[in-house]
């Protein structure tokens, strides 16, 4: 992104221009106290914490205190910190050509320092956007000092200069986004030789690479992720620079239905031209919840968010593979659907001991207690004697993943009070006639539904079951 022609070019125009100079915790610190004055948006995309997490957080930033986000898998820590690019200015002016950003009226490392002496207030300025201020390191155990803090650049020896010289360093990634933030995911899984080299980072906001005599005085946000099982019970975070960290902030997962449907929609991706219906989105969410629950998953690990959206995307995906095998009509998932995506769901679930072989079936059973807590929430209210009545007789109905809409309608039949059962389980689709493939996903949840209630029976078939009164 091209900064606007307007903005100076030079330190003297950047001077004439008014341009203050502010830290970092300053700019966040005032454009958070701006963005709460206006109501607007101060996290955007990030769900489910406005009464937990963000307060915490607000006043961590608000004190200019580095952070520790703390919590298990998928709840959210890198989304929120990334988010945090957004309390930064739009634009920022930096040296042009300074490898850690200086700022022109304050330069600290040692070529711009001197440029600074031989050029004066002709110093050129480029400006970078708040975007090109965020840097991130995975934490893994093949981090080295080197590439957070820096070290020799081994080319610049090659032209001549000497041994300690302070220009002959190549800067690490955390220099690199000096002015900026800073995100160290998975802190506990960096070496411990790597995390004191963070140590001067944090209190000191300077560096010591190898043994150059040089002072390089940062001006940055640190945040870092954990896991709360690497934090406390291994120990791989060493003491002193826990110390360090002013503020650790706790997450959570969804603590509400609704938060957690809100982040399922908001981070499913579906393929083109499938939907799914309202009672399918809530049957992965509350399944997603009952296996955060259960006594046979590991409470330890964590259930992520990311099961509710896996599960969702592969109902979708079911649903448009059925379309694809039975005449290409309009791909809707349906809760058969769901069904099929328990077993790639079980990458994203740790088992207590005891459970070993029984994963599929414990899933399984979660998933239909899901489906009845749904039904009962979006139907119990319905009369659905008609559509009981319709397998008195003998009468049998065939349902699964392969049966496409179409066919599924024309062997239930006529069902009296669809309309109804349609704005019950999914009233988002109240604005235009239903489709075929809504019909018929409604059909199969009430069906399924009324079989968990134990008013139907069913003939569990690979992939679907034949409903029997």
């Amino acid at each position: 992104m091209s900064a606007p022609p307007e903005l100076p070019r030079t330190r003297a125009a950047l001077r004439e221009y008014g341009h203050v100079h502010r830290s970092v915790s300053a700019e966040v610190r005032e454009n958070l106290l701006r963005l709460m004055g206006s109501g607007g948006p101060r996290f955007p995309g990030v769900l489910g914490f406005d009464s937990t997490v963000l307060p915490q957080v607000e006043r961590a930033l608000l004190a200019g205190h580095d952070l520790v986000l703390l919590g298990e898998r998928g709840q959210g820590k890198t989304r929120l910190i990334r988010s945090l690019v957004g309390l930064l200015d739009e634009w920022s002016p930096a040296v042009a050509g300074c490898q850690v950003n200086d700022h022109p009226y304050a330069p600290v490392c040692p070529v711009c320092v001197r440029r600074s002496a031989e050029e004066g207030d002709r110093l050129p300025v480029v400006w970078r956007h708040r975007r090109e201020r965020y840097g991130e390191k995975l934490g893994t155990p093949d981090t080295g000092v080197g590439e957070l803090v820096g070290d020799v650049d081994p080319a610049r020896l090659a032209e001549g200069r000497s041994l300690g010289d302070p220009e002959t360093v190549h800067y690490g990634l955390v220099p690199r986004a000096n002015r900026g933030v800073f995100c160290v995911n998975e802190l506990p899984d960096l070496p411990a030789r790597a995390q004191v080299a963070l140590f001067n980072v944090l209190e000191e906001r300077d560096l010591q690479v190898r043994g150059y005599s040089l002072r390089l005085p940062l001006d940055l946000l640190v945040v870092a992720s954990a896991n709360p099982e690497d934090y406390t019970s291994r120990g791989r975070i060493v003491t002193p620079l826990k110390d360090r960290f002013g503020a650790q902030v706790r997450t959570h997962y969804p603590l509400t239905l609704e938060d957690e449907l809100a982040l399922v929609r908001q981070e499913a991706v579906l393929p083109e031209g499938t939907a799914v219906p309202a009672h399918v989105w809530e049957t992965a969410a509350r399944f997603t919840r009952l296996v955060r629950a259960s006594k046979r998953v590991d409470a330890r690990s964590g259930v992520s968010v990311r099961f509710a959206v896996a599960a969702a995307e592969t109902a979708a995906a079911s649903a448009l593979r059925r379309s694809a095998l039975t005449g290409g009509e309009a791909p809707v998932a349906r809760v058969c659907d769901l069904a099929a995506a328990v077993e790639p769901l079980l990458g994203k679930v740790e088992f207590e001991l005891g459970t070993e072989g029984r994963e599929p079936e414990v899933l399984h059973a979660l998933l239909r207690r899901a489906t009845a807590e749904a039904f009962r929430e979006r139907l119990g209210g319905t009369d659905l004697s008609a559509l009981v009545e319709r397998f008195t007789g003998g009468a049998t109905v065939e349902s699964g993943d392969l049966v496409g809409a179409a066919e599924l309608l024309r062997r239930i039949g006529a069902v009296p009070g669809l309309a109804a059962m349609i704005a019950g389980a999914a009233p988002e689709s109240e604005d235009g006639p239903p489709t075929p493939g809504l019909a018929a996903a409604v059909v199969e949840f009430a069906l399924e539904g009324l079989y968990l209630e134990r008013r139907l029976s069913k003939d569990v078939l690979p992939g679907g079951g034949v409903y029997r009164f």
